[in-house]
């Protein structure tokens, strides 16, 4: 049977991939366009004269970071390009034609208690109990969907959920009790801060400055040390800021850890890398995007430019026969000539929707016999490769992707604590239980007997709560 017919009336249809990592919504504290009353609008500080107006800003209620966090900056010099605005989205491109570029309050499913998928059109609900509902507020639909139904998609399974109740105050309490006089209660500290959200645990550093005037990040760094020192405070540390510090971290100095490059930038979403983009400017001064370039180089620094734009569709609906035409593209561009054009690879992986490149992936098994992520082995080599090779796994299977860095992060002699404690912290709230079964299902071993064979301490108690199983 050809297998372009397949699909069509009277032919099987097609069974793609399941991609149960596309469903994943960023944490609560990447945007929360709804603070609880009675606490501070801080946020991120605004954009200073000569940084680009078209940076979408954090939602208020963070507090500001204090020692323990990296010093906050903005350049004084006027050397950087005056205001920019982004290019308006095109017609089909996931974004309502009508802004120039989405507000992180604006159009984006904020996730709730489980992460569910929302409805649009409905009113969001404050996920704290105790607090009102915030108002009515126009909704604006963030993805163009005119064209087909929106695809049913599974929940992810996050091992942390935001408390509820939660009484920031009565929280505080309690680690002032843990870490006051002779001896450290390091359980309580745990049950604490692994059992909140990480938007909560800034509230009750917030809360525990009120009542206390001592700083909760600098306290807990001088009642712990090692490496739980350094999982309590990525846990203290607002996930954008934590982002921008990891990829400010593998591109200074000497050397590139491009594992870490690979790992943010291939994963998130075009709101998510907005927000740690202008979290990085902040927090050093410069764009993230300057010093991307300047630390890579080749068909490699051109993939994570493209990735630092954020501007990847975010269509749900899939165009098939557009579909056929980019896998034909990839092969023309590939293993039908000498040599490879880099560039369509480079075009059609990091602006195509994830839906919409599970497609483009079966059209190409279909059209060569073959798998996509062989193609790339055949033609690309060096970090290109595991870039490229890496946004197919998170089309795929996410999940399944961070599984495989957990284990590469503990397999062999010595442990890659940093990876281990990025993995553990940034995942919790999103899909650490399906990371979680992904591993088990592929290695035949539960990351929680991992995690216990290769840490020891309050700092394995605490990754095994993250995980969502007490000690």
């Amino acid at each position: 049977m050809n297998p372009y017919q397949q699909g069509q009336s009277g032919y099987p249809q097609p069974q793609y991939l399941h991609n149960i990592g596309f469903a994943n919504n960023a944490p609560q504290s990447f945007g929360n366009p709804m603070p609880m009353p009675g606490f501070p609008t801080t946020g991120y500080p605004q954009p200073q004269t000569g940084y680009p107006s078209a940076y979408p800003q954090a939602s208020p209620g963070y507090p500001q970071p204090t020692s323990g966090y990296p010093r906050q900056s903005f350049p004084t010099n006027q050397g950087y390009p005056g205001a920019q605005s982004y290019p308006t989205a095109q017609t089909g491109s996931g974004y309502p034609p009508s802004q120039s570029y989405p507000q992180p309050s604006q159009g984006y499913p904020q996730p709730g208690q489980g992460y569910p998928q929302p409805n649009h059109g409905q009113q969001q609900q404050s996920q704290y109990q105790g607090y009102p509902p915030s108002q009515p507020h126009a909704q604006t639909q963030a993805y163009n969907v005119s064209s087909g139904p929106e695809p049913s998609t599974p929940k992810s399974k996050p091992t942390v959920v935001p408390a509820n109740p939660f009484d920031p105050r009565e929280d505080a309490a309690v680690l002032r009790k843990a870490m006051k006089g002779f001896g450290t209660n390091e359980k309580a500290i745990i049950q604490v801060l692994t059992r909140r959200s990480n938007e909560q645990r800034l509230r009750i550093a917030f809360e525990f400055k009120t009542l206390y005037g001592k700083d909760l990040v600098s306290d807990l760094k001088s009642e712990t040390s090692g490496k739980f020192e350094d999982l309590l405070v990525a846990l203290m540390t607002p996930l954008p800021q934590f982002y921008a510090k990891e990829l400010h971290d593998a591109i200074a100095g000497i050397g590139t850890d491009e594992d870490v490059l690979i790992e943010v930038m291939c994963t998130m979403s075009n709101h998510e890398i907005q927000v740690i983009k202008q979290a990085y400017t902040a927090m050093y001064g410069t764009f993230l995007e300057d010093d991307l370039r300047g630390d890579t180089s080749g068909n490699f620094k051109r993939l994570m430019t493209s990735l630092c734009v954020g501007n990847r569709s975010e269509d749900f609906h899939v165009d098939q026969e557009k579909a056929r035409e980019d896998a034909r593209s990839l092969l023309q561009a590939g293993e039908l000539r000498l040599g490879t054009d880099e560039s369509v690879f480079n075009a059609i992986l990091c602006s195509r929707s994830f839906q919409q490149l599970a497609a483009v992936f079966q059209e190409y098994q279909y059209l060569t016999g073959h798998d996509i992520d062989d193609a790339i082995k055949a033609e690309f080599s060096g970090d290109i490769e595991k870039a490229l090779r890496a946004i197919v796994k998170v089309v795929r299977n996410k999940p399944l992707f961070f599984a495989e860095h957990l284990h590469k992060s503990m397999k062999g002699l010595g442990t890659n604590d940093r990876q281990l404690i990025r993995i553990m912290v940034t995942r919790s709230e999103v899909d650490l239980g399906d990371i979680a079964d992904m591993f088990q299902s592929k290695y035949g071993e539960s990351l929680q007997s991992w995690i216990e064979g290769d840490c020891s301490g309050h700092y394995k108690k605490c990754l095994l709560s993250l995980l969502g199983i007490s000690s």
